[in-house]
């Protein structure tokens, strides 16, 4: 075999391997929950008077969400008594 086709085998190894690899992790089911991003980090919706993501005001604020692995919004640690939820919030809304 020349040295040209062990190298376009090899690079096709290799690209087969990383796709193998990262498509487990690009699967990962994702779900929203409402109150746990930062001000201006919300993936998309922060409630009435805003358009998507980055448009929340306030931390935590309860009617913007942020896309997270699906099954740990709930569990998602958070200043003071606040959790992640899968319904939006009325807590810590813009004044």
């Amino acid at each position: 075999m020349s040295k040209t086709m062990k190298t376009v085998a090899i690079a096709g190894a290799m690209t087969a391997a990383l796709a193998a690899h990262s498509t487990p992790a690009a699967a990962q089911e994702q779900e929203k929950c409402y109150g746990v991003s930062l001000a201006g980090e919300n993936d998309c919706k922060a409630g009435a008077g805003t358009t998507c993501a980055g448009t929340s005001t306030v931390d935590y604020q309860g009617n913007a969400w942020t896309l997270v692995d699906a099954g740990t919004c709930t569990e998602i640690e958070l200043p003071g008594d606040r959790m992640g939820s899968l319904e939006p919030l009325d807590r810590d809304m813009p004044s």
